[in-house]
């Protein structure tokens, strides 16, 4: 079976409209439809991953989880773990070793190098996904950054 990766990754407070509200939810419902199965990676650190993973959710219970999967991919083990576990499908934690405070950034490149495309919404040109999408644009990633739609 092939498995579609999707990553995603924005700045820890964002704007959020109805237009991207439904711009994100027509992009995961046409991944799903289109492949054969797709793993939706996500962080937790702010407003983008909240919506993203909301929106997946939603996605889901339309669409049934047979062909896709909601992972959360956490830099380091956090508390609160059962709660994560009942909400996402699966969770990774891929990087041991790295001084936590350098974990988001060495977590982000993982979820970059293991993915086929880059949903972004990154404003600015500085903060860690600024660096991610720096990161993914250096790997040639295809990547849809949603703040300059």
């Amino acid at each position: 079976m092939r498995i579609y990766r999707a990553t995603f990754i924005g700045h820890r407070e964002i704007h959020t409209t109805r237009e991207l509200d439904e711009r994100l939810e027509s992009d995961i419902e046409e991944l799903i439809r289109h492949n054969e199965f797709v793993e939706f990676y996500i962080g937790r650190n702010g407003d983008f991953d909240i919506l993203v993973a909301s929106i997946i959710k939603r996605v889901q219970r339309r669409l049934g989880k047979e062909k896709s999967a909601l992972i959360l991919v956490l830099p380091y083990e956090v508390k609160d773990m059962e709660y994560y576990e009942k909400y996402y499908d699966d969770i990774i934690i891929p990087i041991e070793g790295v001084h936590f405070k350098s974990a988001i950034g060495a977590r982000n490149r993982w979820m970059v190098d293991k993915c086929d495309v880059l949903f972004a919404y990154v404003e600015r040109s500085e903060g860690g996904a600024a660096d991610c999408l720096t990161y993914a644009e250096k790997q040639g990633l295809k990547i849809i950054n949603y703040a300059e739609r």
